[in-house]
């Protein structure tokens, strides 16, 4: 197969963790053809989407290269102008901020659906299932939430709840998420900041003190649950587990709750045409449904030896026929 990976820049990926690697190099040892661009790349012109890709090939690496601040792991050769319908499949995989750079992206993408291109996750569902309010969908599964750009209703809110966590709606990796008690002598310009004075809706979620026993990545793929969820374990003194705000990921069985939850969501996604999706849940509530670049692959494959990604592929190929 001829697979497309919209992504950031390749010579900024951290291997040893990154998930759209992890999907690379299974592609490769099956002997799919890869082709990487970013989203600036992407062209719309005489009713077809095209992109100036390059053909990548991996660079073998060993464990402790992985780790290297710019570990050699690619060689591409020089750009070509490709039509996104000629390719067996378009892997959306850039990371939020959902700005309106990326909301142009899902535009031409879905532009190159019409004219036959496969591509995963659907951009119609990239842009129906915001990250966070996503979770309205499913109220069984959530804490008490609000969504509001109003001062005076996250206050209230706070007053109601005794101890909520406040959030922007698109932003990543624990970016800006804020923990507030009544009493807090930040509250005032925590909301002007996120909120900007009162323009721009966040959530506020009540605190789910769980959270000391992981954030857990419960990962999705063509609505089924790896078996093994990532557990990430905010730092001392965090309320964040984002691994990318210093939680530290453990790996471990689904438990009947993830089970339940994954069952209720699973069918819905896959339905919306989400190939990949990494619902967040604390305790036993949902609290994300992450659709644009869900990660964790490597940590739950290198803890637990279960092939993350070439369960990502077999269901790649299942979608899109094999050649």
């Amino acid at each position: 197969m001829k697979l497309l990976f919209v992504t950031d820049p390749l010579d900024r990926f951290k291997v040893y963790k990154d998930s759209t690697y992890a999907m690379m190099r299974e592609a490769e040892r099956r002997g799919h053809h890869l082709f990487a661009c970013e989203p600036q790349d992407l062209s719309w012109a005489d009713g077809a989407v095209s992109a100036r890709a390059r053909p990548v090939r991996l660079l073998p690496l060993e464990p402790e290269e992985e780790h290297a601040p710019k570990p050699l792991w690619f060689a591409a050769e020089a750009p070509e102008v490709v039509d996104l319908a000629a390719m067996d499949a378009v892997l959306m995989r850039k990371d939020p901020p959902f700005d309106q750079d990326y909301l142009y992206t899902t535009y031409l993408l879905e532009l190159a659906e019409r004219a036959g291109a496969r591509v995963y996750n659907k951009p119609q569902a990239l842009r129906d299932f915001n990250e966070k309010l996503a979770i309205a969908r499913f109220p069984q599964f959530t804490v008490p939430t609000l969504v509001s750009s109003q001062e005076a209703a996250i206050r209230a809110f706070l007053a109601a709840q005794g101890d909520i966590v406040v959030k922007p709606l698109n932003a990543m990796g624990g970016a800006a998420v804020f923990r507030l008690r009544p009493g807090d002598a930040n509250i005032g310009v925590t909301c002007e900041v996120l909120t900007r004075h009162g323009q721009t809706a966040v959530m506020a979620q009540r605190y789910i003190p769980e959270i000391r026993e992981g954030d857990k990545r419960v990962l999705l793929i063509d609505g089924e649950p790896v078996p093994f969820v990532l557990a990430r374990i905010p730092a001392p003194g965090e309320t964040r587990g984002n691994l990318a705000a210093g939680g530290r990921g453990v790996a471990r069985p689904l438990s009947a709750r993830d089970h339940e939850i994954a069952q209720a969501v699973g069918p819905v996604l896959k339905a919306a045409g989400i190939l990949l999706a990494g619902l967040d849940v604390i305790g036993d509530w949902l609290t994300e449904i992450n659709v644009t670049s869900p990660t964790c692959f490597r940590e739950i494959t290198d803890q637990t030896g279960f092939e993350v990604a070439a369960m990502f592929m077999d269901a790649l190929e299942r979608k899109v026929g094999k050649r």
